[in-house]
């Protein structure tokens, strides 16, 4: 039988390695998505009375748990993910002799189909932000510049003031995933939305910080907000099964569907591989070739 690994005290070493992760420079949405990985693995391990031992039966059990219990194959994924991380930091750092999720294979992915917004759901979205005060010009910006940019939600959340030219129409992602920096245009209505909301965010107590977005009730905006928020004026305008991430699939599918070039969009959405395009955009593919088709007329001779 395989060696085990000795025995260490996960829970303890997780805030050391939440510590290393920044040091990385990976983002807070990363370093979230890890963290809460290793948590999930160490709650079930206490909930079923499993010793916490990182070896691959031990998390194979966890990743089955998360699966028959009806989570998502790619939250799934994103949980185990965050757990090899883990193991791996442990043998780097000495903590383990050596990695015992070498090999470990991770949950197959369906090909799911992600149905963007449509024109009227993005006007419902707007129009459930009406309103003069600070939040509602806020997420006004935000949806705005999301469903039009296709920026990441850990993207936008991130931005500062100094990264956006409203007069050009253009915003710097500093640190897109990968660690990757870009610029992102945007048309003259959204930069109209950021714009109002900026006036509005003068007289906000952090003002004087350099966040763009600031939260309500003199509070930072932080990326849990950005869900939340938008969360709720999906709600009121009656979307369901809302996530901010469908504003960066709605953003790719317009960008197609309008003309635009697949390299400009891998360029402007981040994405260095051909595959990522194909999944963002497969839902309404055969739509738009369609149009294209009807365009071409090759029908006439």
């Amino acid at each position: 039988m395989p060696k085990r690994p000795p025995a260490v005290d996960l829970a303890a070493l997780l805030p050391s390695w939440a510590l290393s992760l920044r040091a990385e420079r990976k983002s807070p949405a990363t370093v979230k998505s890890y963290t809460d990985g290793v948590r999930g693995f160490l709650a079930w391990c206490e909930e079923t009375g499993t010793p916490p031992v990182l070896d691959k039966a031990t998390v194979n059990g966890f990743t089955a748990a998360l699966l028959e219990a009806g989570r998502e194959p790619a939250t799934v994924r994103s949980r185990q993910l965050g757990v090899r991380r883990f193991a791996a930091w442990l043998a780097d750092e000495g903590e383990i002799p050596a990695d015992p999720l070498l090999g470990i294979k991770a949950p197959k992915l369906d090909a799911k189909v992600i149905e963007p917004l449509t024109d009227d759901q993005i006007r419902a979205l707007l129009k459930a932000c009406r309103g003069d005060d600070l939040r509602d010009r806020r997420d006004t910006a935000l949806i705005r510049f999301m469903v039009e940019t296709g920026a990441r939600a850990g993207e936008t959340v991130a931005l500062a003031l100094a990264d956006v030219d409203l007069m050009v129409g253009v915003a710097i992602v500093r640190r897109g995933k990968g660690g990757k920096g870009r610029s992102v245009p945007f048309g003259p209505q959204t930069g109209q939305a950021i714009d109002r909301y900026v006036r509005a965010r003068r007289n906000h107590r952090l003002a004087g910080t350099p966040a763009l977005w600031l939260g309500d009730r003199g509070k930072a905006f932080t990326y849990d907000a950005l869900h939340k928020s938008l969360a709720e004026r999906a709600a009121r305008a009656g979307i369901v099964g809302f996530h901010p991430h469908l504003l960066r699939h709605t953003a790719a599918h317009r960008w197609l569907a309008r003309g635009g070039s697949e390299g400009g969009l891998m360029a402007v959405a981040g994405w260095s591989a051909p595959d990522m395009l194909a999944r963002y955009t497969r839902a309404r593919a055969s739509e738009r070739a369609a149009a294209e088709a009807r365009g071409l007329n090759l029908g006439d001779f």
